[in-house]
């Protein structure tokens, strides 16, 4: 039995009050790996533009991205 499964027959034998104070916590949970996704794009565009590389603002179009990758588009 999975874990997910034996986590579904836990809260099949719970009251519906108890239901509400687990639904906050797994929200809670979602929350954090939301957070935790900012924060590191955060820091991506930090580095970014912490970098001092003149070429760092040099664009390509997508199709000459795309040859040079060997995609035909």
């Amino acid at each position: 039995m999975s874990n997910r499964e034996r986590i579904m027959q836990i809260v099949d034998r719970l009251p519906e009050y108890k239901l509400t104070q687990i639904l906050v916590f797994l929200q809670g949970i979602q929350f954090d790996d939301d957070l935790e996704d900012d924060l590191f794009c955060e820091k991506l565009y930090q580095r970014y533009l912490e970098d001092d590389d003149p070429e760092k603002h040099n664009t390509i179009s997508l199709e000459d991205l795309a040859a040079r990758e060997g995609i035909a588009l």
